[in-house]
Parts: C-alpha cells; sequence; structure tokens
C-alpha cells in the first residue's frame, strides 16, 4: 500500500516521460471533486480520530484563559472543522476570517456558515459579526529591505488568537515564509495564540521550532476503482490535469499497481496511506537563535543509528560541551513552552522530532572506576560512574580492566536511553536488569533548570551546585529504573558494578518443515531447554524463514567468573542436544567478545542483512512460549513476514529480573519468561518506501496478535505514535498512575514530550462502569448511547468488550477467523461451544483469567476519562474487582428487560462469551424472577430497565445517574480532604475525610451531595442510622435535610438501657494505631421501627469492618438488608471492604460513596 506523496511521485514521473506538454491546472469543480475522496469513508476517520481531537486539546487552554475567541483559516474548504469541535470550544469564537480561494467552496462555506434548521443550531454559533470570507488566496510576499512580509487582503492590524491551515498549505513555498506570517497575524498582547497547521507530507519549516506535534501514521484513504473516479482521484493528487489519454490511462494503471485492492478489481476500492502529521506553533517559534548563541551545534556528520529517526529532521540539533549548556537547553525550552528531545545511543526512533530541538549529549562520555561511600547507605561497593554520552561497548571494557562487569543490554552501541528504561541483556538472568544495577544519577532538571544529585554519587563526582532532590522528588531514583527518560536530562548515572565472567557461547541452528514440527520445537525449547536452565546460563531463540524454510537458531549464554565452561557431556547438555541437534559453534569469549556472538550479527541472513538493513521493532513479554496459542503466533507471525529479513527474537527473562517486586522500580514487568522482539527489517535502499511502511505494519500486527497472551511490554522502543499507547499500559502496569503522578510534578511543562510518552496529567480516578445483564437485554446499545453522553460533555469515553480477549485466543489456537469471530454473529454462534469449553479450559489453567483481562482493558484505555466494559456476567463485579483499581471509581449497571424482549433482540445482538466465572445455570445467577427479569444475590450500583425501543430513555438515565459522577460538587469535595504522608504509621496516606466539615461550606457541600446521589427514593427512608465517630459528622444534616429520624450506633455502655449489641473487629485506621483491643457497638433496641428502611451513613468504607458490625446489629433488631443501604462520604477499594461485606452475607445492600481514593 502506497502513501499519497510516493503515489504523487510516480504520477508526476508517468507525465514526465510521456513528455505531456500543456500541464492544466485543475479547475474548481476538478479540484473539488478530487478533495471529496478525503473528507469521506476512511477519510473522514482522519478527522474524527486526529485533527478534531488534536484541534480540540490545543484550543482547550487557550478558550479556558479567554472570554472570546477569534480564528483566521487558511484554505477550509467547503466545511470548516471548527464546526465539528465539541459545543463548548466552538461556543468560544466571536470572529470568524477565512482565505477560500476556490469559488465553489468559498460559496458551501457561506452557506454551511449560515446554515441552521430545527433543532440544528449555526456550526459556529457565537459569532458577533458575519464571516469574513476571502475568496483569494493567502500570499506571502517580500517587502522592503527589512524583509517584512505581508499577507494579501488583510491589513496590519487584523490579529486573531487562532490561525489555522487544515490541509491547505500545499503549494505554499516555502512554508516556513507562510508560517511566519500567519506567526505576525497573532494577537500581540498574548503568549498562547497559536499557528496550527495539519498536514500530509513531511513538514520541514527552516528556523523554526515547534510548540507541539503529533502524528497519525495509520491514516488511509480509499478511492472507488473505476475509470472515472481514478482520473478525478490521480489528477487531484498529481497537481493538475492533462487531456492526453494515454497519461490519464498510464495513471490508472499506476493506481491500481499501487493502491492495496479491496473487492473484486475494477470493482471495489483502491486504499492509499495518508499518515498525518500536526504542527502547533507559538510566538515563540522563531526564538531558535537565542539558543544557538549560547549553545554549540552538533558537528553535521553525527551518526544516528535509527534509521526511523534519520527522517526526522529537527529544528536544530546542539551538542553541549558544559553542564551549563544543558542547563541553559532546559531554560530556554521552559522559557519559551517548547519541547527537547535527547540523544545518546541514538537507537531511539525519535531521539530526533521533525522541528524540535535535538540535544546531543555525546560530549558526557567520561567514564569512571569508584569505589561507593558510607554515606550512600550502602556497604562499600564498586561503582561505574558513566556520562549520558557512553555507549554499552565503552562502560563494559572499562570495567573490564578492573575486573568487573555491569549488566548492558545485547548490543555494544546503546547507550543511556536503554540502562534508564531496563537494558535487557545476557547477564539479565545472574545481575538483573541494566536499571536495576543504577544507584545514583545527576540530571538536570525539568522545573528549573537546576542540577539534581540523586541517590548515590559520590561526593568528589558531584558537580558543583548540584542539589538532593526536593520532597517532590522523592520517588525520582525509583523513577529513573524503568522510565529515566521522562524526568530530567541525565547527565551520568552510577551503576554498581559485578564480578565480570567469562562466556561460554553455544549455537544451534534448526531447520523446522511444518507448522506443527515448528509448535512443537518452541514447546520442548520452552520446557526442556529453557525452563531447566540454572541462573548462570541464559538460552536466545530466533524464528526466522531462510532457505525457504522456518528455522529456530539458538544461542546459549554461559557465563562463570571461575574460568570457561566446558563441552563436556552434562545431562542437560545430553538433553539439549537430543532436542537441538548438534551444535554448531562454539566460543569462549569475554565481555567485550560477546556483542559480536548475537546470532542476527553473525548468522542470520548472512549477518544482519550484510549491514545494509534497516529495521523497526517491538517488544512485548511472554511467559510459556511453548503453550499451542503462544506458538501458534509465532510460527503464523514469522510466516506472514513482508521481507525475507523479518524475524522473531526471543531473550530469557526470569531469575534475578523475577526477584525483584513490580513495584519496587518502575520498570514494572518481571515475571516473564522470554522477551519477544518482534523485529521488521527491510532493505536500506526502500527505506520510505511501501515495503518500510508494510515492514511497520507487521510489527504492529504481531503485537496486537500477541499482546493479550502477554504479560507485559518494553518500554524502550516506545515512543509518540499512537499505535504504541496500549503498551505503554502494559509497559508499567500498576506503576502507570504512580509515573503519572511523577511526570505531572517534575516535567509538568512537558519538555519531555517525546520520550516513552506518560500521561501528562495525573491518573485521577476514572470513571470505569460494566454493563452487565442477561443476553438481549441490549447491553452494547446502551453502553454505545452512554458513551456519546460522556463524549458530548467534552470527555473522553469509550466501550471495550472484556471478551475480545478471549476470542483472540481462540482464533489463534482453532484457527478461526477473528474478523468474522469478532464480527460476524453467525460465524460467532457456530463456534459457540468450543469458545465456551475454551474459556472453561483456560480458567482451570489460569484462575486469574478474569483478573488479567479487566487489568488488560483497563491499563490499554488510561487515556479516557469514562470506561464502559461490556461482555463480563461473573457476579457481584464491583466487589470482586474493584480492589485492582483502587484509583478509580467502579460501577456497575445491570440491564434488564423482560424475556420476551430479550427473546426479540437475540436474534439481532450477540450474547457474550468468555468471561463468566459461574455457569449460567448457576441457581442464584440464572433463576427469573416472575416478570422474566433476572434475580440477583447481589446489588448492582445501578439497574437499568431496557424495555422501551428507541435511544432516548437510555441518554437520559445517563444524564440523570452517570454524568453527575463528573459533577463540580464531587470535585470540590475532593479537593477539600487532605493527605497526610505517613500518619499514624508509615506508608500510610492517610486521607482527613473527617476534615471536610473544617472547610466553609464543606459540610453543606457533602450533605447536599449525599442527598442527590442517593439512588432511591428519600420519602420510603424511615431511618438515617449512622456509626461513632464519622457517621456523626455527616449523617445528623443529612437527617435533618431530608426530614427523617436518626439513630445512633455507639460504643457499647454509651447508650441508656435497653440495648442490642455486636462484638466489632477494630477499623483499618484504628488498628494502625498503639493499641487495637476489639470492642462492642450497640444500639437502642427500639430505636429503629422493624421493617423500616433504613439508610446508613458513615465517614469511610475501607476493610469494612465496621459497616459489617453495623449491618450485622440492625439485623438483631429486626432490619433485613434488602431494607438497607449504605452510604459513605469515602472509600479506598484497596481494602476490599465491599468484598468482606459480600462474603459476610451483605451482598444485598446497596453501597454508594461520594469519593474513591487510593491508599488508606
Amino acid at each position: 500500500m502506497a502513501t499519497l506523496e510516493s503515489l504523487k511521485r510516480a504520477l508526476r514521473q508517468k507525465a514526465t516521460a510521456a513528455a505531456v506538454g500543456a500541464k492544466q491546472l485543475l479547475s474548481d469543480a476538478q479540484y473539488s471533486a478530487g478533495y471529496d475522496a478525503f473528507t469521506q469513508g476512511r477519510g473522514w476517520v482522519t478527522y474524527q480520530d486526529f485533527i478534531v481531537p488534536q484541534l480540540s486539546q490545543l484550543l482547550t487552554p487557550l478558550v479556558n484563559s479567554r472570554v472570546h475567541i477569534s480564528v483566521l483559516e487558511i484554505g477550509p474548504g467547503g466545511v470548516s472543522i471548527l464546526g465539528y469541535l465539541p459545543d463548548h470550544l466552538r461556543r468560544k469564537i466571536k470572529r470568524y476570517t477565512a482565505f477560500e480561494p476556490n469559488g465553489l467552496f468559498a460559496t458551501n462555506l457561506e452557506e454551511w456558515l449560515r446554515s441552521a434548521s430545527g433543532e440544528t443550531e449555526f456550526p459556529l454559533p457565537s459569532l458577533e459579526t458575519a464571516p469574513n470570507i476571502h475568496q483569494i488566496p493567502f500570499i506571502v510576499e517580500d517587502c522592503g529591505e527589512n524583509g517584512t512580509s505581508i499577507g494579501i487582503g488583510l491589513g496590519d492590524d487584523d490579529k486573531y488568537d487562532v490561525v489555522l491551515f487544515c490541509h491547505s498549505m500545499y503549494g505554499m513555498n516555502p512554508k516556513h515564509k507562510f508560517i511566519r506570517r500567519a506567526l505576525e497575524m497573532l494577537v500581540e498582547q498574548s503568549q498562547d495564540g497559536l499557528v496550527v497547521v495539519f498536514h500530509r507530507d513531511g513538514l520541514y519549516l527552516d528556523g523554526l521550532v515547534c510548540h507541539r506535534t503529533a502524528s497519525f501514521p495509520t491514516g488511509e484513504i480509499r478511492v472507488v476503482d473505476d475509470d472515472e473516479a481514478l482520473d478525478s482521484f490521480s489528477a487531484f493528487i498529481a497537481g493538475f490535469t492533462t487531456q492526453d489519454e494515454a497519461v490519464q490511462a498510464g495513471w490508472r494503471d499506476v493506481c491500481r499497481s499501487m493502491g492495496r485492492h479491496e473487492g473484486a478489481p475494477c470493482q471495489g476500492k483502491l486504499v492509499f496511506s495518508a499518515p498525518e502529521i500536526m504542527a502547533a506553533f507559538t510566538r515563540h517559534a522563531t526564538a531558535l537563535p537565542e539558543l544557538t548563541a549560547e549553545v554549540p551545534l552538533a558537528d553535521g556528520d553525527r551518526a544516528v543509528k535509527n534509521r526511523e529517526a534519520r527522517f526526522h529532521r529537527p529544528a536544530v540539533t546542539v551538542r553541549p560541551t558544559e553542564l551549563r549548556h544543558v542547563q541553559y537547553c532546559v531554560q530556554w525550552a521552559l522559557r519559551h513552552d517548547v519541547a527537547l528531545t535527547v540523544i545518546g545511543g541514538s537507537h531511539s526512533g525519535h531521539c530526533l522530532w521533525p522541528n524540535v530541538v535535538a540535544v546531543d549529549m555525546s560530549y558526557f562520555d567520561q567514564l569512571r572506576v569508584v569505589v561507593s561511600e558510607e554515606e550512600c547507605g550502602e556497604d562499600s561497593e564498586t561503582l561505574i560512574l558513566a556520562g549520558a554520552g557512553c555507549k554499552a561497548g565503552d562502560i563494559v571494557r572499562k570495567a573490564m580492566e578492573a575486573g568487573l562487569t555491569v549488566p548492558l543490554g545485547a548490543r555494544p552501541s546503546v547507550g543511556a536511553g536503554l540502562w534508564l528504561q531496563g537494558g535487557i541483556g545476557h547477564l539479565s538472568r545472574l545481575y538483573g536488569l541494566a536499571c536495576d544495577a543504577i544507584v545514583g544519577a545527576v540530571m538536570v532538571s525539568m522545573t528549573t533548570g537546576g542540577i539534581v544529585s540523586v541517590g548515590c554519587i559520590p561526593s568528589q563526582h558531584r558537580p558543583a551546585g548540584a542539589v538532593p532532590p526536593d520532597a517532590e522528588e522523592t520517588d525520582l531514583l525509583w523513577a529513573m529504573k524503568g522510565a529515566g527518560t521522562n524526568f530530567g536530562i541525565v547527565v551520568s548515572v552510577a551503576l554498581k558494578a559485578f564480578p565480570a565472567p567469562t562466556y561460554s557461547v553455544r549455537e544451534w541452528a534448526v531447520p523446522l518443515h511444518d507448522n506443527l514440527e515448528a509448535r512443537n520445537k518452541i514447546a520442548e525449547f520452552d520446557k526442556s531447554v529453557a525452563g531447566e536452565l540454572p541462573r548462570n546460563f541464559s538460552a536466545d531463540a530466533y524464528l526466522y524463514w531462510t532457505n525457504e524454510m522456518l528455522h529456530l537458531g539458538v544461542t546459549m549464554f554461559e557465563t562463570s567468573t571461575t574460568g570457561a565452561g566446558s563441552q563436556e557431556c552434562t545431562p542437560l547438555a545430553m538433553t539439549i542436544s537430543s532436542i537441538l541437534g548438534e551444535q554448531a559453534s562454539f566460543k569462549v569469549v569475554n565481555g567485550a567478545g560477546v556483542f559480536e556472538t548475537e546470532m542476527y550479527m553473525s548468522g542470520m541472513h548472512g549477518g544482519h542483512g550484510g549491514g545494509k538493513t534497516s529495521s523497526f521493532k517491538r517488544c512485548l513479554f511472554l511467559k510459556n512460549i511453548g503453550e499451542a496459542i503462544v506458538a501458534s503466533i509465532l510460527v503464523a507471525a514469522v510466516e506472514s513476514r513482508p521481507t525475507p529479513f523479518c524475524y522473531l527474537h526471543l531473550l530469557q527473562g526470569g531469575g534475578a529480573v523475577r526477584d525483584v517486586a513490580a513495584e519496587a522500580t518502575a520498570f514494572g514487568c518481571r515475571d516473564w519468561d522470554f522477551a519477544c522482539v518482534i523485529t521488521g527489517v527491510w532493505p536500506r535502499n526502500q527505506d520510505g518506501t511501501e515495503a518500510a511502511i508494510a515492514t511497520v505494519s507487521w510489527v504492529y500486527h504481531v503485537v496486537g496478535e500477541l499482546l493479550p497472551t502477554s504479560c507485559g511490554a518494553y518500554g524502550a522502543d516506545l515512543g509518540p505514535d499512537p499505535r504504541d499507547v496500549p503498551l505503554i499500559a502494559k509497559a508499567f502496569g500498576q506503576n502507570l498512575p504512580r509515573l503519572a503522578r511523577l511526570k505531572h510534578g517534575l516535567d509538568p511543562r512537558n519538555v519531555l514530550a517525546y520520550a516513552c510518552p506518560l500521561p501528562m496529567e495525573p491518573m485521577e480516578p476514572k470513571l470505569i462502569i460494566l454493563v452487565t445483564g442477561k443476553s438481549g437485554a441490549g447491553k452494547d446499545f446502551c453502553a454505545g448511547h452512554w458513551a456519546s453522553v460522556f463524549t458530548n460533555h467534552s470527555l473522553k469515553a469509550r466501550v471495550v468488550s472484556i471478551s475480545e480477549a478471549t476470542k483472540r485466543e481462540y482464533a489463534a489456537t482453532a484457527g478461526a477467523d477473528l474478523n468474522r469471530l469478532l464480527h460476524n454473529r453467525a460465524y460467532k454462534e457456530e463456534h459457540r461451544p468450543s469458545l465456551t469449553a475454551f474459556f472453561q479450559s483456560q480458567i482451570q489453567h489460569r484462575p486469574r483469567l478474569l483478573e488479567e483481562h479487566f487489568l488488560n482493558v483497563v491499563y490499554s484505555t488510561a487515556d479516557v476519562d469514562v470506561l464502559f466494559i461490556t461482555g463480563m456476567r461473573d457476579e457481584a463485579p464491583v466487589a470482586t474487582l474493584s480492589h485492582l483499581v483502587p484509583d478509580s471509581r467502579l460501577l456497575d449497571v445491570f440491564v434488564t428487560a423482560s424475556k420476551k424482549t430479550r427473546h426479540v433482540r437475540r436474534t439481532f445482538c450477540d450474547q457474550d462469551i468468555g468471561v463468566r466465572i459461574k455457569d449460567s445455570k448457576d441457581n442464584r445467577v440464572g433463576e427469573m424472577a416472575e416478570d422474566g427479569k433476572t434475580a440477583l444475590d447481589y446489588s448492582p450500583s445501578f439497574v437499568f430497565d431496557n424495555e422501551t425501543i428507541g435511544h432516548g430513555p437510555a441518554r437520559e438515565y445517563a444524564e440523570r445517574y452517570l454524568l453527575p459522577f463528573f459533577g463540580q460538587g464531587l470535585q470540590q469535595l475532593t479537593k477539600m480532604v487532605r493527605s497526610v504522608p505517613d500518619f499514624l504509621r508509615l506508608s500510610i496516606q492517610f486521607r482527613h475525610v473527617l476534615g471536610i466539615s473544617q472547610h466553609t461550606g464543606g459540610l453543606a457541600l457533602c450533605t447536599s451531595l449525599l442527598e442527590s446521589h442517593f439512588d432511591g427514593d428519600w420519602a420510603k427512608v424511615g431511618v438515617v442510622a449512622c456509626c461513632e465517630a464519622g457517621g456523626f459528622v455527616y449523617a445528623p444534616p443529612l437527617a435533618v435535610r431530608v426530614n427523617v429520624p436518626l439513630a445512633l450506633i455507639r460504643e457499647a455502655g454509651k447508650l441508656p438501657p435497653p440495648t442490642v449489641s455486636v462484638a466489632k473487629s477494630p477499623s483499618h485506621i484504628s488498628s494502625s494505631g498503639p493499641s487495637a483491643p476489639s470492642e462492642r457497638i450497640e444500639i437502642g433496641r427500639d430505636a429503629i421501627p422493624s421493617g423500616s428502611s433504613v439508610v446508613l451513613v458513615d465517614d469511610v468504607l475501607a476493610t469494612g469492618e465496621t459497616l459489617c458490625a453495623a449491618l450485622q446489629l440492625l439485623g438483631k433488631v429486626g432490619i433485613g438488608t434488602e431494607n438497607i443501604s449504605v452510604m459513605v462520604v469515602a472509600e479506598f477499594p484497596a481494602h476490599r471492604g465491599r468484598e468482606r461485606l459480600r462474603r459476610q452475607g451483605f451482598g444485598m445492600v446497596k453501597i454508594q460513596s461520594l469519593l474513591v481514593f487510593g491508599g488508606a
């Protein structure tokens, strides 16, 4: 599938070869016809999924700081993209001007801006003056000796908050002059005005630096495969038309040969790749001279290893030679609100980025072997101090001089970016990852540009002026061990050294004749070879294609600090030989020589394609690669390779890697057997061609196939590509919220925006809604409309089916068609029995499968505000799963419908598969009430009766019950809860919930929210009950507000008789004190009339001990669980209070909480 850029070159070459004479400019009608392909079908997806969200994100801070804004749009076409922005952004636009030289477009634009009928309002409803449409081009001319530029059609006093070029810079050359003119047209007194460009080709702007950029590499354009459509399309792409019929026929042939065919030839569609970029500029875009006057430029011949990065032309590359130069770079970036990239070993595809300043750290290549000091808090040990410009090979050779080594990666040319983000190598099983060896670092802060000394850096090697981390940076060393490229520019690191071993290296190359043999051999290798190796051994495996046959290559590394290994026939050696056959080679090398023993460097494809190749890779962590599911995907991946050079590299883990707890470092993936590096390789002379694009797509396709079976992803390769978003969540897992908070605090201006991307905002508790119910109730229908309600209120919402992971695994094992399994109802029904049996088998082998799938869905959607999960049918899912996402609010909505209605809908709606814990015949789950709706033995958060036809009731329900969780009142209440670290005991992040009452208006606000969020009918409530002491603060004003009697639950002995009492275990906070004896609580025997409806109010729900005792007490005075609701101000899901209450028989009690917090 060709890109539009390569198609344009081919079309123009065709015209040149045919010696076309007169090239005619496109008429307005011809241009309009060709343009249609870009705004319809798949072309509109780019607008919907990239342009509108990116523009909304850019404009939000601007409109929040203004009463209104003015916009100048260049070349909007017949409809402005501004009309598709969220309502609150469109309403801020008070003045609109456009340059649109196409007469048809200009007329359509004016009509569209004036269009409003019935319920449809104007696209820009708040314009104070009529839109000003100039039917002329936006032209820039040089005027006078000073080179001042002017734009034809506008006066010098005509200024705007935003200037927008959306696919309108084609033919504008040189482009930087048009951007400079647009910058001059921004409102002068404003520093946050924006020039925003969306463009389909590379956009390189001499002398300008971007405020922010983004890319959308998966954009596509589809065109109907018929002669008339192709004539229009090809002329539009070429930029001119011709009457030469031979050229037109040749253009059609070019389109058909370069496009990907969908459907029958000349009947279906042709698909072309249309990657998109966004570049935003502020007035600071011209500030480069200020930087280059202070910091030396890099030499023009600086070699960048990563071929992908070489295609990114930076604004400039500077090469600091002093620490103050690095500081100046950061201070300059902070002053002008721009980003930086950092070049270390230059293996990263994003060490260079278009129109962004790159900082080359190669000068800082000093290496020292030192002994740590007592002040470092460690026993005396030897450290390697390595500058950020050092390479792995340099460090190993320097350490070897002292008889030492450091566990670095497997490539001698990798730099600091690898060590800071993991570092997997042949010593990982023995000594751990490279990031585990980091004990200290010197870095430049992203908040001030100051020098920070983190961890163990011997005093004589700390730079002058270096300071320890302040209170906000205490977690910095933790973060650097796995995500260290995100929080500052690292100048040097201190690495713990280990005894240098000798390596005995053995190789095998095993031909595999068919798929069955390949899967069996992988299983044997996994179980009987890799699974039996001691820690001082590691086995790398390669799956690759050569000599028209699939091969399994194995390189085994034996390390010893006492001498070389031998080739004696040990039992292990005999087992390995029986599986892999006779070894192809045996070498004994030192730490420097081991780099050259990599099979892909020495034995595959003529030594990595003879060194004349480019590559692209992503890495996932796998367990049990011999399982049929995983092995099948691995084999199929290599069989589907787009070039002969693509391969899979499996590096063995376990050992010391697994010894470190996942939460001990930012590198959160520890429990894996192999790191699977999916490596796409193509000939270097095909860089930038369709072959390279197809290879990158293959890598991501294989990643998508393996992701559901993986246990993590490697963050070192990941960057700003939106296809990396689900991998970033997998890379950091449970550590991601903590990293997001640190990123927000330590790089608040996102200067390091192009490192492995972390969420820039703290990951505030998002809303996760589990949509459950019987088949045919309309769960997917409801979820879709509920999500749209949130989207209409400028919240990012997504619907995901949890059953998709099971379907993917089943398809890989059974050879089923995954696409049909996901989207074809009849096909799914055909496979349903086998799919159900497959899932039950998986549950037996992986008892925590539901939790795995749930967390995979949550982590892969970390960027959304509201997540709807469908396809789940286990019991009491909130009680079961909420502790897994303690920083999020987890709710479930049970969708009901009558048996008759569900039966009718099942003809059209898919039944959920693959996520049941209990069989549907379980009496408690499958039991039917008299009205044909499901009876439950637990109380869902909400129940929605989806009996009515149409989407109106569903949307109204979301507005009434779900949307309020993002209300301003709850946000205000959250801010009133003070966080107190290490209160009562170390490691507790105490939340002072009772402190709400100390804020002016706090108690009134909380009371109001308790009343409005109650899901029941206050008119039917007989009594409000409360527990001492927290409940005593919040229940009385609520009882007064709703005019209901108050019943007090107190410590035994504090109420006059007659009373009823029960034993109560200490609460979570009480048990944190110096003593925590058990106690009894009591209530007046006649305080509540028997059979009354009771709302039990307390300040917190943590372990559930207090509420459990209170519910038992209410039972003793004749109140059944079906008549009790619980309302708490704050919930702490990590302590699993809901689960405890359900185990104690209180699953039917409705529990509602205003706030949700992680921690204590």
